[in-house]
């Protein structure tokens, strides 16, 4: 482990050394968006969810058995194969429910992960999976429709409920995800994790991994946890014990009955955008990965 950190090193050194320091503080974004392929190494991640990148990221096909790889133009169908092998077991699992022959997959990663040019602040580690609501009635979808088709929304009153498209097939597919040993969490609207709470019988330690988060009622979101031994990803911290019911609740309750917003000090400062992650941010590794074929 020491060598290969000594080795990313004198790679950043050495792009320091030919690019000058305006090109080592280029906006990360810029510098991930521009690769096309993955990088010749083994597959590992480095850094966090939102500040990472990932070696040797493996392509999920655009069409599978049970799956298909939805907006193909942004080139974010890459993962870590503990990824990949994810996808096609719960793909299957979908594939054996009422209307559904398998999942309609989103955003993964980027080929090297990192920032993305536009959108998610996180999927920099190739371990995040936007799955769409939108049941998978079709495996031959072309590239032209996947381009331009939409998922479904599931939500209700700004997401304090779900709507007439929440199926048990949703409910039982987003548990199978959480129930998976590889799963850190998985996202869902609001009203979503409320239902789920409602609906759930018998063993509910699942529940924990599914939490509510602003949006995500048009796709639900997959996170993985690091793959064991890669020392390089640091994880997440784990989901509060319990079954998260009651945090969600809140949420709905917060929705329905707005709290009144906080007294503001008229003196204080604006507050300031959030800054641009740079090559700097991110982990040393994360030059190697760019530098790699």
């Amino acid at each position: 482990m020491v060598k290969i950190r000594s080795t990313c090193a004198i790679v950043f050194a050495l792009i320091l050394s030919l690019g000058g320091v305006s090109e080592a503080q280029q906006l990360a974004k810029q510098q991930f968006g521009a690769k096309s392929n993955a990088s010749a190494q083994r597959p590992a991640p480095f850094g966090s969810y939102a500040k990472g990148c990932i070696a040797g990221a493996e392509q999920l096909p655009e069409t599978g058995p049970t799956w298909q790889a939805m907006r193909l133009s942004r080139n974010r169908s890459w993962g870590h194969p503990d990824t990949l092998d994810f996808i096609k077991d719960l793909s299957g699992f979908a594939a054996k429910q009422p209307g559904w022959k398998g999942l309609y997959i989103g955003d993964i990663s980027q080929p090297r992960g990192g920032p993305m040019l536009s959108g998610h602040r996180s999927h920099q580690l190739g371990l995040d999976i936007d799955i769409w609501m939108l049941p998978a009635s079709r495996l031959n979808l072309s590239q032209n429709t996947r381009e331009n088709i939409s998922s479904i929304s599931l939500r209700r009153a700004g997401g304090a409920f779900v709507n007439d498209n929440w199926s048990r097939a949703h409910h039982r597919i987003i548990k199978e995800a959480a129930k998976d040993k590889r799963t850190a969490r998985i996202f869902v609207f609001p009203g979503a994790k409320v239902q789920m709470c409602k609906d759930a019988k018998g063993n509910r330690k699942w529940l924990r991994k599914v939490r509510p988060w602003y949006g995500h009622h048009y796709h639900f979101h997959v996170r993985l946890a690091c793959p064991r031994g890669d020392s390089g990803c640091v994880n997440q911290a784990p989901p509060p014990p319990g079954d998260g019911c009651d945090d969600a609740q809140q949420w709905v309750n917060d929705i329905l009955n707005p709290p009144p917003p906080k007294p503001r000090d008229p003196n204080a400062p604006a507050p300031k955008p959030r800054r641009e992650l740079r090559m700097s941010d991110l982990p040393q590794q994360c030059a190697g990965v760019l530098a790699s074929r």
